[in-house]
């Protein structure tokens, strides 16, 4: 059985598909990009603002399956230009703790919805 998991406080979808869904303890997360919900407005004046909103933007859709950042155990990130990779890995790995942080692949990729730069969905566990 499936749950479709929904918060106010993270982007809504704007196609077929749910911020989340959740199968079992198991919480399959669609990709986050840097939408301010509150103001449906893009982040995107530097990539380091940019990342920090996509990772707001995850944690509450952890938040609104009862989950954390510490549920997490695997992580896709897309990006534009590799060369933007430190940066991102800067801001997101703040929210893990490096001893426990989840499986991850990051992968460059032509173009993400709104001409954004970075991308990110996670799979979760309780």
């Amino acid at each position: 059985m499936k749950k479709i998991i929904f918060t106010e406080n993270a982007p809504a979808p704007i196609g077929p598909y749910s911020q989340a869904v959740q199968t079992g303890s198991t919480l399959y997360t669609s990709g986050q990009i840097a939408i301010n919900p509150k103001t449906n407005e893009l982040v995107n004046a530097t990539i380091e603002l940019e990342t920090e909103q996509v990772m707001q933007n995850m944690k509450a859709v952890l938040d609104a399956a009862g989950m954390t950042f510490d549920n997490v155990v695997k992580a896709t990130i897309f990006i534009m230009d590799m060369k933007d990779f430190g940066k991102i890995n800067t801001i997101y790995s703040s929210y893990f703790n490096e001893k426990t942080a989840p499986a991850r692949e990051t992968v460059q990729v032509a173009c993400l919805p709104k001409n954004v730069n970075v991308e990110i969905s996670m799979i979760a566990v309780l």
